[in-house]
């Protein structure tokens, strides 16, 4: 009768409703216990990154920077691939059951810069530094990985990527992003997702900064020679002076960006870092030469700015009797985060990190090469504060000798790359 129907109906109903609560109870201790193993892995994640900052290595030459990492990667029972990209490390970490792949970045060079800080673990090498933050990516991701791994009751996949020679390898070698991509690291498996974070010394730390689209600018490096006549400083007129001529050619440069690029659209910079020229007080040079980088977040522009620095150097140089030579190199690409994967990304961002702590920021004009990942696949990075706003000092920018991050700004980094690696897989 009826009655039999109802109390069928209530039995199964119940039923699902106590299976429902046991996935939610079995849910929050799981997420529980993560965010315990994330807390108690502070102090040996604080411990890796001031052994890194201590020993920084520069692009493809990351030997021992690689050695520890893979060292802790097998001894966390994850598979491990050495040199790929001259010295990236690779892993992979299997869940219970088949799945998708993500995959988590972390880049490992330092820079060739002489720190300034004085740090108990400041760099013992001369000349060398990490003045990027990557110290602290690679402890994030270490830290990362050593959570997952004990944390295995998840669907799919989860790929390691250590990778080197982010900052640019040395001339006439290979290295990077485009290296490791083309040496297989996002085949075998196949990687569906990718998710990096680049801490920021200038950003208030405990917060997270994200952008859909253009994120970071494009780069190009460009050298330009101007050839003139040398001939003694006291008799100018016998000769073709190339540093008048270069410092035309500067000037004009700065008017391609501030008279001749809609800035409304998107930002673009022109900057100078080298200048090469002369050996003696008395002499005009027969040479000198200029380096830089070009930077810019629409391609268009960008193909703009090479053209017109060709046609403005050529044309000053012959123009005062000298010739110019310029040679412009594209390094990476706009770094353009997956919209669609990010706003289906974002409440897990915003569950790690609290709704207030996680901030749409404005793109920047620095550059990345894990944008080439995220021309194959889809993907995005973030950036993580990292500077703390009761230090009485005022944050240093990035490649610099008075570059630093706080300590304890990297915990919430840890525990959005995990959450976003177990959400992700989740959702799939």
């Amino acid at each position: 009768g009826l009655g039999d129907v109802y109390k069928r109906q209530k039995s199964i109903l119940m039923k699902n409703l106590s299976f429902i609560f046991f996935i939610l109870i079995t849910q929050f201790s799981y997420s529980q216990t993560i965010d315990t193993q994330i807390t108690d892995i502070e102090e040996k994640l604080i411990s890796w990154r001031h052994e890194f900052h201590k020993y920084p290595e520069v692009s493809n030459r990351e030997f021992k920077t690689s050695e520890v990492i893979a060292k802790h990667l097998e001894s966390l029972g994850i598979s491990v691939t050495r040199n790929v990209g001259v010295n990236g490390v690779v892993g992979i970490l299997e869940g219970k059951n088949k799945g998708k792949v993500v995959a988590l970045r972390a880049d490992m060079d330092a820079l060739p810069i002489t720190e300034n800080n004085n740090l108990p673990f400041q760099s013992v090498n001369d000349g060398v530094m990490h003045a990027c933050g990557h110290d602290s990516h690679m402890s994030i991701l270490m830290a990362t990985a050593e959570i997952l791994s004990k944390n295995r009751n998840f669907n799919g996949t989860v790929k390691f990527i250590f990778q080197g020679a982010e900052e640019g390898p040395p001339p006439g070698e290979e290295g990077g992003a485009r290296m490791m991509i083309k040496e297989g690291v996002l085949k075998s498996p196949n990687v569906d997702a990718i998710f990096g974070l680049h801490i920021s010394s200038m950003l208030p730390m405990n917060k997270v900064y994200y952008k859909p689209r253009g994120f970071f600018a494009s780069s190009s490096r460009f050298t330009v020679k101007v050839i003139g006549s040398q001939s003694h400083g006291g008799t100018p007129w016998l000769g073709v002076d190339p540093i008048v001529i270069t410092s035309q050619i500067i000037n004009s440069f700065q008017t391609i960006i501030s008279r001749e690029s809609n800035l409304t659209n998107e930002p673009a910079v022109i900057s100078f870092g080298i200048i090469e020229g002369g050996n003696r007080f008395n002499i005009i040079p027969n040479e000198v030469n200029l380096v830089g980088t070009i930077r810019s977040l629409d391609y268009d522009m960008r193909d703009h700015i090479k053209k017109r620095m060709k046609e403005l150097a050529e044309g000053i140089a012959e123009s005062y009797g000298g010739n110019a030579i310029i040679e412009i190199v594209d390094g990476a690409d706009i770094t353009y985060n997956d919209p669609e994967l990010m706003e289906k990304m974002l409440p897990s961002l915003k569950n790690t990190a609290g709704n207030n702590n996680v901030i749409l920021n404005k793109a920047k004009t620095l550059a990345e090469d894990y944008a080439y990942y995220l021309n194959e696949i889809p993907g995005f990075i973030f950036e993580l504060g990292g500077y703390n706003t009761n230090e009485t000092r005022k944050a240093p920018p990035h490649h610099t000798p008075d570059f630093f991050i706080d300590d304890s700004s990297m915990l919430l980094g840890v525990k959005v790359m995990t959450n976003l690696a177990l959400d992700f897989l989740d959702s799939e």
